[in-house]
């Protein structure tokens, strides 16, 4: 799929960058082929402009901030979180600045430590992720990451129930049983859950990360799929351990993607540190991303076309293609760009 043809694509939220990272001043970055900057406004809050200043076209994420707006490196022509310029230096002061002197503002919200940004008028809200406000839960950030595939080729992988035997055969797959499990899904507004029980082998540094002892355990797993390319993936184990994986594929190009991602925990930095935890989900993302990034950016998802053999016996990533195709043609999109 080439999400940049894709128009619709354009109206779901989608999560761009680490608050943090905006802390010393403004950053680009290129979401559905659109090249955006971003910064802290005076308020706090994230604020997002077309990365180009109306003037000479500079890219204002070259510039800097002050008194949270968005000065250009190039001439010093100075925005606000709504786009308009509020201050030309060339002009004296009692020049009044000309109306079509802006440039084009994006809707951006801060949510679970990151800033997100839509592009159009939004189809759905933020995801909602219940964990993020109970106390029984602590959030760690794991990784913000360019890769080099499409965004719903990582989607696609996360309910791909085949895969883990070959792909994570040396963390947690068994290659030994590679048939697909058997989920139950629900549909929702904003996608489906997926929900399945399934072993898997322990290596590696499970038992420090996870606290699961002997050569299996059982894993059941509650699998949100939030249209069209975030999921939250929640792992309970025999011993009590709830640990939900947020994962979010961003977007860049066709060819690219920004892996966004942060974990749940119903347990303690005393219990298990964050840095155990980041290296057990470390090694099984860099295990996707190898296979990922061999694969092409021209997914096919019209399922009426090109059926995967595997798919037959994989319902979600069915049901996803179906999904999105339905989004498109729902909105005037009858072709579907490969």
């Amino acid at each position: 799929m080439l999400v940049t043809k894709q128009k619709v694509l354009r109206r779901y939220w989608y999560c761009v960058m680490p608050l943090e990272l905006l802390a010393d001043g403004p950053k680009p970055f290129t979401l559905l082929g659109e090249n955006l900057v971003l910064w802290l406004a005076a308020d706090g809050k994230p604020a997002a402009l077309q990365d180009r200043c109306c003037h000479r076209t500079a890219k204002l994420s070259k510039g800097f901030c002050e008194a949270g707006n968005i000065v250009c490196g190039y001439h010093g022509w100075t925005y606000d979180a709504s786009g308009a310029c509020v201050r030309i230096p060339q002009y004296s002061a009692d020049v009044q600045i000309p109306s079509g002197a802006r440039v084009k503002s994006y809707r951006c919200e801060g949510r679970y430590g990151y800033a997100w940004v839509v592009l159009d008028e939004p189809l759905l809200p933020i995801p909602e992720l219940k964990e993020d406000a109970d106390p029984a839960f602590r959030r760690i950030p794991q990784f913000y990451e360019r890769w080099n595939c499409n965004a719903f080729r990582l989607m696609e992988n996360s309910f791909d129930s085949a895969h883990p035997a070959f792909v994570h055969r040396k963390s947690f797959g068994n290659i030994e049983r590679p048939e697909p499990v058997e989920r139950e899904l629900t549909m929702t507004p904003w996608g489906f859950i997926s929900r399945h029980e399934t072993q898997v082998v322990n290596r590696g540094n499970a038992a420090a990360a996870l606290r699961v002892q002997g050569e299996t355990t059982v894993r059941k797993s509650e699998t949100l799929w939030f249209m069209p390319f975030a999921r939250r993936l929640g792992i309970t184990y025999p011993n009590g351990l709830k640990h939900y994986i947020v994962t979010n594929a961003t977007p860049i190009d066709d060819h690219s993607m920004m892996l966004s991602q942060w974990c749940y925990r119903n347990d303690r930095e005393e219990d298990v540190p964050a840095s155990e935890v980041v290296a057990w989900d470390r090694r099984i993302t860099e295990e996707d991303r190898e296979i990922l990034e061999s694969t092409e950016f021209d997914v096919c998802i019209d399922t009426h076309r090109r059926v995967e053999f595997h798919m037959a016996s994989d319902k979600p990533g069915l049901v996803m293609r179906e999904r999105l195709l339905e989004v498109f043609r729902a909105h005037g999109e009858e072709e579907v760009h490969l």
